[in-house]
């Protein structure tokens, strides 16, 4: 393949060549949309699915329970396909445990995790708990050393069990519920998808490899590694015992599914503008491609992607956007880093319009320097 396919085929398989016409499907080949924050979620899926507002995406979640809030790729807030939840947690939970919850960093014992995990099963089984009402419940059901205010967090203390919470999300204990007024609340997958059983590891691990490269391939064992944040070593195990076919990409190598070599008769072509922490950015290497040149000096944070909302022309990026809400209006600015022409600043300010649908606002367009840093 040529390195313009592999653009062209990414741009359609993440609905970014043409719009989508299913929420959850899209948020299922894209691999979960980032949503630390739920706005960057909602715009992320708003952008590649035909006439999807804001409402639509809460309505998903809350309502309709097809996709789920919940702890995805990273460690990081997701949301995920419902019907993906078995195969997402039976791989996640086939991980190793995070970096910052093993030795000297460790709060809890084994024994100790799988306690908390256990109680924060059976206290969200059928209710939607605070974090503050899940801590008297996990205390209630462990003892009092999982309330210890111990763990750092943004200049405070949190409970010992929080800890855990990752790993409780991984096995399927906990995902999100609806936010209780400003409270974040807390609920069981099981509610989302009734039956829910976590698929066997060794049938969810080689699955998720396939997803990956459905969405983000021909890539490497070490892009799925940044992707999943794991070693390199458990990566390439991975990829043996997946079924791939290895392909070069302008004389590099790197794999796909097995069969899945099929790319787009013609050339990558659109404007977008991705919000912060956007899948395709995230997802898609060599990074020196995807952000080549000035891009790659304004758009990565010490070459991490996700922490600029990003202008993609024809599927690399070539600027960075940021968004000011006040009220009912909301203010864009992009900073291109090239000339766009006529015919792309028209594509432009179309998706500047899409993106005021999407957020339910009315937007104006700068051109101009982002003067605010990365995540603002």
């Amino acid at each position: 393949m040529k390195w313009e396919q592999v653009v062209a085929r990414r741009l359609e398989r993440h609905g970014l060549a043409a719009p989508t016409t299913d929420l959850a499907a899209t948020v299922s080949a894209m691999c979960g949309a980032h949503a630390q924050v739920m706005s960057a979620a909602e715009a992320s899926i708003g952008v590649r699915v035909a006439g999807v507002t804001r409402v639509d995406v809460r309505e998903a979640v809350w309502t309709d329970r097809t996709v789920v809030k919940t702890r995805g790729p990273r460690g990081t807030v997701h949301l995920l396909a419902a019907a993906d939840l078995p195969m997402w947690v039976g791989a996640l939970g086939a991980l190793p445990s995070p970096p910052y919850a093993t030795g000297a960093n460790a709060l809890m014992t084994p024994d100790q995790v799988d306690q908390v995990v256990a109680a924060i099963a059976a206290a969200l089984k059928d209710a939607e708990l605070t974090t503050e009402e899940l801590t008297a419940e996990v205390v209630a059901r462990t003892g009092p050393w999982a309330g210890d205010r111990v763990m750092d967090a943004f200049q405070d203390k949190w409970p010992r069990w929080t800890q855990a919470m990752e790993v409780a999300s991984r096995r399927g204990a906990m995902c999100f519920g609806p936010n209780r007024g400003r409270q974040t609340t807390y609920t069981s997958p099981a509610r989302w998808l009734p039956g829910f059983t976590p698929l066997p590891a060794d049938a969810a691990l080689p699955e998720l490899v396939r997803r990956y490269l459905h969405a983000y391939g021909p890539a490497t064992p070490a892009h799925f590694a940044k992707w999943l944040a794991i070693g390199q070593r458990w990566a390439k195990e991975l990829f043996e015992r997946a079924d791939l076919e290895r392909v070069d990409v302008d004389g590099e190598p790197a794999w796909v599914a097995a069969g899945d070599t099929g790319v787009p008769a013609g050339p990558p072509r659109g404007v977008r503008l991705l919000p912060y922490f956007d899948a395709y950015g995230i997802g898609c290497h060599p990074r020196e491609k995807v952000f080549p040149g000035r891009a790659g000096e304004r758009a990565l944070n010490r070459g991490q992607a996700g922490n600029f909302a990003v202008l993609l022309v024809d599927g690399t990026v070539a600027g960075i956007w940021h968004q000011k809400r006040s009220g009912k209006r909301i203010a864009v600015t992009v900073e291109a880093f090239g000339t766009l022409s006529p015919a792309r600043l028209k594509q432009l300010g179309e998706q500047v319009e899409r993106l005021g649908e999407i957020l339910e606002a009315t937007p104006t367009l700068t051109l101009g320097e982002v003067t605010v840093g990365g995540h603002a």
